[in-house]
């Protein structure tokens, strides 16, 4: 069961118009696409994917792209927002499984995993199923190791030295360390696997608190280990075939636009800490029929060659006699001669005209940048046209008309 329903306001303006989980990631791919590339590499293709907000984009990819084998009873189906027990849409993520109880019951499955749809992330979901089958579990909750001072933004847990889950603190001013190390404590990652009778008992039970949050972090977690046996799984000992050392443990949530930009911007590095290439765990989207990537023109003389480093390019794209460097670019974009685009992200069908210069900006599909323009080199002409970010990251919606 993977939640999908987020409205993701925080990534404002990138879900003005699609679920989080559909915006695009890394070029070529959608957020969701990390999620399912999890199970599927890891066995698991059985999937139902909850959605709710703006989610025909969102659906659309899902089945035009994430086709199991139905023969040997293989899905990955959307289930949108039914209102089955009620006139509500879903008031929080145990609500969405409450709604959806009755896919639960038509599979009958020993264990239900509860994953989120919205990380950045490679994981071998089987050997959490492992660990949670160990030890008997009830309920297994994915976490990760933070440094102790952001543990105030994450639900924390406070678990035994054999992982058993003592207590689930949301945000806590003074988050508990974990076993052995007092730098760092436990952060939910919102993936759980639950046995079957005891997620339906929870959140059935939950459903019924018209004062719950309705939410597992909040509403279930803060109190099940008084009823059952919870435990911690240490994502970080998790084992993906072909990752390195250094890329054991990566996990983003990309739930602002700065935190967004900065995990795009890890993959485009000489090596990179997450990456890509991994033939053995591969991240699986949607094919297109584009042309390769093309670069053209090289006239040093007048500077009017067409280049690329420390960039992904995707298919469809040309650039014509301009400099790209420390960016990404999604299908069918073109970058004009003596364009020049520094640490940015491209989203599918932008145009950048000649002679402009992008510095640190995030271009939402079909926009066209006319010639001359200039983003992200002076800040204050920027914030009166677009949304600029903290960080000073400019975001130009999708199909702006700029001027």
């Amino acid at each position: 069961m993977v939640l999908a329903g987020g409205a993701g306001t925080r990534l404002d303006p990138l879900t003005r118009e699609r679920a989080k989980p559909a915006v695009p990631f890394g070029g070529r791919y959608r957020i969701i696409d990390f999620c399912l590339s999890n199970f599927v590499n890891s066995g698991v293709y059985k999937v139902k994917v909850l959605t709710q907000y703006k989610s025909d984009s969102l659906n659309s990819h899902l089945s035009r792209t994430w086709r199991m084998t139905a023969f040997l009873g293989h899905y990955c189906e959307t289930v949108p927002a039914q209102m089955r027990t009620g006139g509500d849409w879903y008031k929080g993520s145990a609500d969405a499984i409450f709604q959806n109880l009755n896919l639960i019951t038509d599979e009958q499955p020993r264990a239900v995993f509860v994953f989120g749809a919205d990380h950045i992330y490679q994981m071998d979901v089987q050997q959490m199923l492992s660990f949670h089958r160990e030890r008997r579990a009830d309920c297994t909750v994915a976490v990760i190791p933070v440094p102790i001072e952001q543990g105030s933004e994450f639900g924390i847990l406070h678990v035994a030295e054999d992982g058993e889950v003592k207590d689930f603190i949301e945000k806590p001013k003074n988050p508990p360390p974990m076993p052995g190390d007092p730098t760092r404590c436990l952060a939910s990652m919102g993936n759980y696997i639950f046995e079957t009778d005891t997620l339906v008992r929870e959140v059935t039970e939950d459903a019924k608190h018209e004062k719950s949050a309705h939410d597992f972090g909040k509403s279930i977690l803060a109190s099940l280990n008084q009823r059952a046996r919870v435990y911690a799984y240490d994502f970080q000992k998790n084992e993906v075939p072909g990752l390195s050392a250094r890329e054991q443990g990566y996990w983003r949530d990309v739930g602002t636009i700065d935190a967004y930009f900065e995990a795009n911007m890890d993959l485009v590095a000489v090596e990179p800490i997450f990456n890509l290439y991994n033939n053995q765990w591969p991240i699986m989207t949607a094919r297109t029929s584009l042309p390769p990537a093309k670069f053209v023109f090289s006239d040093p003389a007048t500077n009017r060659v067409g280049r690329a480093q420390e960039s992904l390019v995707s298919e469809g794209c040309i650039v014509s006699g301009g400099h790209v460097q420390r960016s990404i670019l999604s299908p069918r974009v073109r970058v004009n001669s003596w364009a020049e685009v520094y640490d940015s992200i491209l989203m599918e069908n932008v145009e950048i005209g000649r002679h402009c210069e992008i510095r640190r900006a995030i271009i939402d599909k079909n926009v066209t940048i006319p010639p001359n323009t200039k983003i992200g080199v002076d800040p204050e002409a920027d914030r009166k046209r677009f949304p600029v970010t903290r960080s000073g990251i400019v975001v130009i919606p999708k199909g702006t008309h700029v001027d």
